[in-house]
């Protein structure tokens, strides 16, 4: 059995590694997870660069992942607590973007200010119990390559954004989005598809 098995086999082994690694009551590594376990831990390609004020609430049991040449800019938060969150090269996460785990985001893409991309709900069947003690689910949400986001877009658990879309700013994406598509409103509709044959963007 692995160290991994043990920690999760074990309660009182797994409360004690989670108040080190995590400060009570927040959703913030400790420094010493920050400094000394994070850099060595997680993926940054050549030329990335997370910018000083961005929150990054990243821990070692999930991976995050930024690649080459990608930017997150600031004020932006990145919390991979409940699933991985992986960035791919040449992507550029906007200010003041919110990307929750599982997440995965593929090659040159762009994310416009305060996009939300969330892939946790929480749960709240048991009306006896306030709905912050009653545990998360999680579905991945995954944007392919080459689209771009815009402004005040919310992306919920368990959507896939295809390969070269746009999603119109202030949308609400509740359902997938095929590749080579325009997605406008909330709920989000597709208003236009790429079509092959006449290679024109064309109204639905």
């Amino acid at each position: 059995m692995g160290l991994k098995e043990k920690i999760k086999g074990n309660e009182k082994l797994k409360k004690l590694v989670h108040w080190s690694i995590l400060i009570p009551n927040q959703t913030r590594p400790r420094l010493w997870i920050k400094y000394l376990v994070n850099p060595f831990y997680h993926k940054k390609g050549k030329g990335a660069c997370i910018r000083r004020r961005t929150r990054l609430d990243v821990v070692p049991w999930n991976k995050f992942e930024l690649g080459k040449d990608s930017t997150i800019e600031d004020f932006s938060a990145i919390n991979n607590g409940v699933g991985p969150v992986i960035i791919g090269h040449q992507t550029k996460i906007g200010l003041s973007n919110t990307i929750i785990g599982p997440v995965t985001i593929g090659n040159n893409i762009r994310f416009a200010q305060n996009i939300t991309l969330s892939g946790l709900n929480h749960n709240y069947q048991d009306t006896n119990l306030p709905i912050h003690e009653q545990g998360v689910s999680t579905a991945p949400i995954v944007v392919e390559d080459n689209s771009w986001i815009g402004a005040n877009v919310v992306v919920v658990a368990g959507v896939t954004i295809g390969k070269h879309c746009i999603v119109a700013a202030g949308s609400v994406v509740t359902k997938d989005v095929p590749p080579y598509s325009v997605a406008v409103g909330n709920p989000a509709r597709i208003v236009k598809q790429f079509n092959f044959q006449t290679n024109s963007w064309e109204k639905i």
